[in-house]
Protein backbone atom coordinates (compact mmCIF):
# COMPACT_ATOMS: atom_id res chain seq x y z
CA UNK A 1 0.00 0.00 0.00
CA UNK A 2 1.54 3.42 -0.84
CA UNK A 3 -1.25 5.01 1.05
CA UNK A 4 -3.03 7.35 -1.72
CA UNK A 5 -6.66 8.74 -0.61
CA UNK A 6 -9.76 9.71 -2.60
CA UNK A 7 -13.20 10.50 -1.93
CA UNK A 8 -15.25 11.21 -5.15
CA UNK A 9 -18.52 12.91 -4.73
CA UNK A 10 -19.27 10.67 -1.40
CA UNK A 11 -22.64 10.89 0.05
CA UNK A 12 -23.43 9.27 3.61
CA UNK A 13 -26.81 8.99 6.17
CA UNK A 14 -27.02 7.46 9.31
CA UNK A 15 -30.80 8.11 8.87
CA UNK A 16 -32.81 7.95 5.72
CA UNK A 17 -33.35 11.25 4.57
CA UNK A 18 -30.57 13.21 6.90
CA UNK A 19 -27.13 13.36 4.98
CA UNK A 20 -23.87 14.10 6.78
CA UNK A 21 -21.91 13.98 3.78
CA UNK A 22 -22.94 15.40 0.82
CA UNK A 23 -21.14 15.21 -2.18
CA UNK A 24 -17.59 15.55 -0.34
CA UNK A 25 -14.35 15.10 -2.23
CA UNK A 26 -10.85 15.54 -1.90
CA UNK A 27 -7.38 13.64 -2.82
CA UNK A 28 -4.22 12.61 -0.34
CA UNK A 29 -1.19 11.80 -1.93
CA UNK A 30 0.69 9.18 -0.06
CA UNK A 31 2.86 10.52 2.83
CA UNK A 32 0.97 13.63 2.87
CA UNK A 33 -0.68 14.59 6.04
CA UNK A 34 -3.91 16.23 5.89
CA UNK A 35 -6.07 18.64 8.86
CA UNK A 36 -9.70 18.50 8.33
CA UNK A 37 -11.48 21.00 10.54
CA UNK A 38 -15.09 22.19 10.34
CA UNK A 39 -17.93 22.51 13.26
CA UNK A 40 -19.11 20.17 15.14
CA UNK A 41 -21.62 17.70 12.95
CA UNK A 42 -20.08 18.31 10.06
CA UNK A 43 -18.99 14.87 9.08
CA UNK A 44 -15.19 14.77 9.89
CA UNK A 45 -15.71 11.97 12.07
CA UNK A 46 -18.09 10.44 9.59
CA UNK A 47 -14.91 10.21 7.56
CA UNK A 48 -13.06 8.01 9.75
CA UNK A 49 -15.81 5.67 10.05
CA UNK A 50 -16.04 5.02 6.47
CA UNK A 51 -12.66 4.87 5.52
CA UNK A 52 -12.47 1.94 7.84
CA UNK A 53 -15.50 0.49 6.97
CA UNK A 54 -17.25 0.60 9.82
CA UNK A 55 -19.80 2.08 8.09
CA UNK A 56 -20.74 1.95 3.79
CA UNK A 57 -21.46 5.05 2.33
CA UNK A 58 -24.73 4.90 -0.11
CA UNK A 59 -23.29 7.33 -3.28
CA UNK A 60 -19.66 8.32 -4.72
CA UNK A 61 -16.47 6.41 -4.47
CA UNK A 62 -13.79 6.28 -1.36
CA UNK A 63 -10.42 4.93 -3.52
CA UNK A 64 -7.14 4.06 -1.43
CA UNK A 65 -4.31 3.29 -4.22
CA UNK A 66 -6.99 3.75 -7.18
CA UNK A 67 -8.91 0.59 -5.39
CA UNK A 68 -12.68 1.23 -4.51
CA UNK A 69 -12.35 0.64 -0.73
CA UNK A 70 -15.85 -1.98 -0.85
CA UNK A 71 -13.99 -4.20 -2.60
CA UNK A 72 -11.60 -4.66 -0.21
CA UNK A 73 -12.09 -6.65 2.76
CA UNK A 74 -12.71 -4.73 6.33
CA UNK A 75 -10.24 -6.79 8.09
CA UNK A 76 -7.51 -6.58 5.30
CA UNK A 77 -8.48 -2.85 4.99
CA UNK A 78 -8.02 -2.12 8.74
CA UNK A 79 -4.38 -4.11 9.19
CA UNK A 80 -3.31 -1.02 6.65
CA UNK A 81 -5.21 2.16 8.93
CA UNK A 82 -3.50 2.69 12.29
CA UNK A 83 -6.77 4.97 13.94
CA UNK A 84 -6.21 7.33 17.28
CA UNK A 85 -9.56 7.83 18.64
CA UNK A 86 -10.22 10.85 20.89
CA UNK A 87 -10.80 9.15 24.17
CA UNK A 88 -8.63 5.77 23.59
CA UNK A 89 -10.13 2.86 25.12
CA UNK A 90 -7.47 1.18 27.81
CA UNK A 91 -8.72 -2.05 28.84
CA UNK A 92 -7.73 -3.94 32.22
CA UNK A 93 -5.47 -6.10 30.69
CA UNK A 94 -1.67 -6.07 30.09
CA UNK A 95 0.03 -2.97 28.72
CA UNK A 96 1.52 -5.75 26.32
CA UNK A 97 -2.24 -7.17 25.33
CA UNK A 98 -3.47 -3.56 25.18
CA UNK A 99 -0.86 -2.10 22.27
CA UNK A 100 -1.21 -5.95 20.80
CA UNK A 101 -4.88 -5.36 19.97
CA UNK A 102 -3.74 -3.35 17.14
CA UNK A 103 -2.18 -6.94 15.58
CA UNK A 104 -3.26 -10.12 18.03
CA UNK A 105 -0.47 -11.87 15.62
CA UNK A 106 2.12 -9.22 16.76
CA UNK A 107 5.53 -10.55 18.81
CA UNK A 108 7.07 -8.48 21.95
CA UNK A 109 9.61 -7.33 19.84
CA UNK A 110 6.66 -5.54 17.59
CA UNK A 111 5.22 -4.25 20.29
CA UNK A 112 8.29 -2.83 22.01
CA UNK A 113 9.29 -1.54 18.64
CA UNK A 114 5.64 -0.01 18.21
CA UNK A 115 5.84 1.77 21.75
CA UNK A 116 9.62 3.28 21.24
CA UNK A 117 8.23 5.08 18.33
CA UNK A 118 5.37 6.05 20.16
CA UNK A 119 7.94 7.18 22.76
CA UNK A 120 6.30 5.38 25.81
CA UNK A 121 8.86 2.24 25.58
CA UNK A 122 10.78 4.04 28.71
CA UNK A 123 8.26 4.62 30.69
CA UNK A 124 6.56 0.94 30.35
CA UNK A 125 10.14 -0.18 30.88
CA UNK A 126 10.82 2.04 33.95
CA UNK A 127 7.30 -0.05 35.84
CA UNK A 128 8.30 -2.92 37.71
CA UNK A 129 6.62 -5.13 35.80
CA UNK A 130 7.18 -3.58 32.74
CA UNK A 131 5.11 -4.91 29.47
CA UNK A 132 3.11 -7.29 31.53
CA UNK A 133 1.77 -4.40 34.34
CA UNK A 134 -2.01 -4.39 34.24
CA UNK A 135 -3.38 -0.99 33.74
CA UNK A 136 -6.63 -0.70 34.77
CA UNK A 137 -9.94 -0.41 32.98
CA UNK A 138 -10.29 2.66 30.89
CA UNK A 139 -6.25 3.08 32.15
CA UNK A 140 -7.07 4.67 35.37
CA UNK A 141 -3.86 4.22 36.49
CA UNK A 142 -1.99 5.80 33.59
CA UNK A 143 -2.45 9.85 32.52
CA UNK A 144 -3.89 11.31 29.75
CA UNK A 145 -1.03 11.21 27.83
CA UNK A 146 0.40 7.89 28.94
CA UNK A 147 -3.06 6.48 27.57
CA UNK A 148 -2.90 8.44 23.92
CA UNK A 149 0.85 7.17 23.56
CA UNK A 150 -0.37 3.70 24.00
CA UNK A 151 -3.68 4.18 21.58
CA UNK A 152 -0.65 5.35 19.12
CA UNK A 153 1.39 1.98 19.89
CA UNK A 154 -1.60 0.28 19.42
CA UNK A 155 -2.22 1.95 15.97
CA UNK A 156 1.37 1.72 14.61
CA UNK A 157 1.67 -2.51 16.04
CA UNK A 158 0.35 -3.11 12.43
CA UNK A 159 2.82 -0.81 10.71
CA UNK A 160 0.25 0.86 9.16
CA UNK A 161 0.80 3.09 6.01
CA UNK A 162 -2.28 5.18 6.67
CA UNK A 163 -2.73 6.58 10.15
CA UNK A 164 -5.68 8.36 10.85
CA UNK A 165 -5.62 10.95 14.33
CA UNK A 166 -8.97 11.82 15.75
CA UNK A 167 -7.87 15.19 17.91
CA UNK A 168 -5.31 12.82 19.78
CA UNK A 169 -4.30 16.34 21.86
CA UNK A 170 -7.72 17.23 22.77
CA UNK A 171 -7.87 15.67 26.41
CA UNK A 172 -4.34 16.63 27.58
CA UNK A 173 -2.66 19.70 28.95
CA UNK A 174 -0.40 22.53 27.75
CA UNK A 175 2.96 20.88 28.40
CA UNK A 176 1.93 17.14 27.28
CA UNK A 177 0.21 18.41 23.81
CA UNK A 178 3.81 20.20 23.15
CA UNK A 179 5.93 17.14 23.84
CA UNK A 180 3.42 14.64 21.61
CA UNK A 181 3.20 17.16 19.00
CA UNK A 182 6.59 17.06 18.86
CA UNK A 183 7.07 13.43 18.47
CA UNK A 184 4.27 13.24 15.85
CA UNK A 185 6.35 15.17 13.62
CA UNK A 186 8.69 11.37 13.71
CA UNK A 187 5.96 9.04 13.92
CA UNK A 188 4.16 10.48 11.26
CA UNK A 189 7.33 10.48 8.84
CA UNK A 190 6.66 8.02 5.68
CA UNK A 191 3.09 7.69 6.88
CA UNK A 192 -0.16 9.09 4.95
CA UNK A 193 -1.84 10.85 8.06
CA UNK A 194 -5.22 12.51 8.46
CA UNK A 195 -5.61 14.52 11.64
CA UNK A 196 -9.32 15.93 12.69
CA UNK A 197 -7.90 18.46 14.74
CA UNK A 198 -8.40 22.71 15.19
CA UNK A 199 -5.69 23.20 17.76
CA UNK A 200 -2.93 24.90 16.10
CA UNK A 201 -0.20 22.62 17.44
CA UNK A 202 -1.41 20.00 15.56
CA UNK A 203 -2.29 22.09 12.20
CA UNK A 204 1.11 23.23 11.86
CA UNK A 205 2.05 19.31 11.20
CA UNK A 206 0.07 19.14 8.27
CA UNK A 207 1.13 20.07 4.30
CA UNK A 208 -2.22 20.95 4.05
CA UNK A 209 -6.00 21.77 5.48
CA UNK A 210 -9.31 20.88 3.92
CA UNK A 211 -12.28 22.40 5.55
CA UNK A 212 -15.52 20.63 5.58
CA UNK A 213 -18.42 22.35 6.70
CA UNK A 214 -21.94 20.84 6.20
CA UNK A 215 -20.58 17.61 4.84
CA UNK A 216 -18.83 19.41 2.11
CA UNK A 217 -15.45 20.62 1.34
CA UNK A 218 -15.35 24.15 1.16
CA UNK A 219 -11.67 25.59 1.40
CA UNK A 220 -8.43 23.84 1.34
CA UNK A 221 -4.80 25.14 1.50
CA UNK A 222 -2.28 25.41 3.57
CA UNK A 223 -2.20 27.19 7.19
CA UNK A 224 -0.96 30.40 6.12
CA UNK A 225 -3.10 30.21 2.32
CA UNK A 226 -6.26 29.40 4.36
CA UNK A 227 -5.52 32.54 7.68
CA UNK A 228 -4.75 34.98 4.80
CA UNK A 229 -7.94 34.38 2.71
CA UNK A 230 -9.98 35.36 6.03
CA UNK A 231 -12.44 32.40 4.49
CA UNK A 232 -14.35 29.73 6.66
CA UNK A 233 -11.05 28.46 8.21
CA UNK A 234 -10.03 31.91 9.69
CA UNK A 235 -13.69 32.58 11.23
CA UNK A 236 -13.20 28.91 12.95
CA UNK A 237 -9.54 29.73 13.72
CA UNK A 238 -10.43 32.89 15.64
CA UNK A 239 -13.47 31.62 17.25
CA UNK A 240 -11.80 28.60 18.33
CA UNK A 241 -8.69 30.50 19.57
CA UNK A 242 -9.87 33.96 20.36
Amino acid sequence: MRGEITFEDVWFEYRPGKPVLKGLSFHVEPGERVAIVGPPGSGKSTIFKLLLRFYDYQKGRILIDGIEIKKIKPESLRKHIGYVPQEPFIFNRSIKENIALGNPDASLEEVVEAAKIAKIHDFIASLPKGYDTLVGERGVTLSGGQRQRLAIARALVAKPKILLLDDPASNLDAETEKRLVEDLKEILEGRTALIVTQRPSLLALADRIIVVVDGRVVEEGTLEELLARKGEFYRLYKEAWR
